[in-house]
């Protein structure tokens, strides 16, 4: 069995990882001509970690990244609302970890040079289109400049190329991004550490704003600052989508937190002290009721974009991966593997999807300035308690397939 893996990206990777460590040979087909570290931040939840420690990625990524110690909420206003451990802190036996996206996918891309070879993994060949017949698939790539490369043959194809796949659009040609007015930038800012220096902070609501802020890379000016990874949130009806092919500007969005100044953090300093910004729309697509298409299916944000919102997207790919892997490890038909994968991780994804759209983890913010109207309380505990508190968290942790029972089961 030939296995074509579309996207040398997160998912894509550690599907060609994962199949290695089964047996299964595979090529990896990605659209970039040179893989570059590029991007912001991304956190690794346990359900991540889990997957990747199996691959035997923890120990770099642990030297590359901080493992996080807590999450901590706040109003807009800087007061405290909830705080719990992380990780290997709240009872997990695997840690959380802040890292540079691009450190990720370095240790991923490494890893699979490595192991599968160069002779496997094919820079510049960005999908075209696909036909499929009785005994496998056809692949036609052009290069970055629109130029046809050279055509490809495979018994299965795994499309892992993103919210915007190619591949997806040949199945779904009408298909548009739900966009719900919500607009976000991130950068990277060299700062002081933030509180303990490994805790993830939430500020805020997407009504009046929020800042999602945390630690992923430790002293590094050789005086002790942090590279802190930040992401800003507003939802304004009726506004247009950002453009995720322009640079952000601090400009253009500072002014709603001018007055987040507090005795730990200066937010507006923290955003203008960013060298880079990068602005992108809060988008996902409606969850659909078929990935697999015959010889072809679907893995990661191509099958199931999701608001990026509680550090799941990525999760859940690195989980599509090593669910798929195991199912074609089993043999038989490997078209019939691609479905019963479809039946197993579609239902649990599009369950995280609307999860995203409607009780993120934010929600409690959310939930705190619903109750208070919006407005600096006395105490946290005459608004709501921590017991409620500790419960949104925790049904959130269980929709998405983390809680401390799944991780131990």
């Amino acid at each position: 069995m030939s296995i074509a893996i579309i996207g040398g990206g997160i998912g894509g990777l550690s599907l060609a990882l994962a199949l290695h460590a089964r047996g299964m040979a595979c090529d990896v087909y990605e659209a970039v001509p040179e893989v570059r570290e590029i991007g912001v931040g991304i956190t690794l939840l346990p359900h991540a970690m889990r997957e990747l420690a199996a691959l035997g990625l923890q120990p770099q990524i642990e030297a590359a990244g901080i493992e996080n110690l807590e999450s901590v909420f706040f109003n807009r206003w800087g007061q405290y609302i909830y705080r719990e451990p992380r990780g290997r802190h709240g009872g997990y036996s695997i840690p959380e970890i802040g890292i540079p996206r691009g450190k990720l996918h370095a240790i991923l891309y490494e890893a699979t040079r490595q192991r599968i070879g160069d002779a496997h993994l094919h820079l510049d060949h960005r999908f075209a289109r696909l036909e499929q017949d009785d005994e496998g698939v056809t692949l036609h790539f052009h290069d970055a400049g629109g130029k046809a490369r050279s055509i490809a043959r495979a018994g299965i194809v795994i499309a892992c190329d993103g919210v915007n796949s190619a591949v997806r659009r040949q199945f779904y040609p009408d298909e548009q991004l739900a966009f719900g007015g919500i607009n976000t930038w991130r950068g990277v800012t060299v700062h002081p550490p933030i509180l303990t220096g490994k805790s993830y902070l939430r500020i805020g609501s997407i009504d009046t704003g929020k800042m999602v802020i945390y630690p992923i890379a430790d002293n590094v000016d050789g005086r002790g600052n942090q590279l802190v990874n930040w992401v800003a949130e507003i939802k304004r009806e009726g506004q247009p989508m950002n453009d995720w092919n322009q640079a952000g500007r601090a400009g253009d969005f500072v002014e709603i937190f001018k007055d987040w100044r507090y005795d730990w953090l200066d937010v507006p300093a923290l955003i203008e002290g960013a060298d880079n910004i990068f602005e992108y729309p809060m988008v996902d697509k409606d969850p659909v009721a078929q990935w697999t298409f015959g010889r072809v299916t679907l893995l990661g944000d191509a099958a199931h974009p999701m608001y990026p919102r509680g550090s799941n997207g990525s999760a859940q790919a690195i989980i599509d991966a090593r669910t798929l892997t195991h199912l074609l490890a089993e043999g038989g038909d490997s078209a019939q593997a691609l479905k019963r994968y479809e039946a197993l991780r579609l239902p649990a994804t599009a369950k995280i999807v609307e999860t995203n759209r409607t009780v993120p983890p934010d929600f409690i913010n959310i939930r705190v300035d619903a109750l208070s109207g919006g407005q600096p309380f006395a105490h946290i505990d005459e608004v709501i308690s921590q017991d409620e508190l500790r419960r949104m968290s925790d049904e959130y942790k269980r929709v998405a397939g983390f809680s401390l029972e799944a991780m131990k089961g």
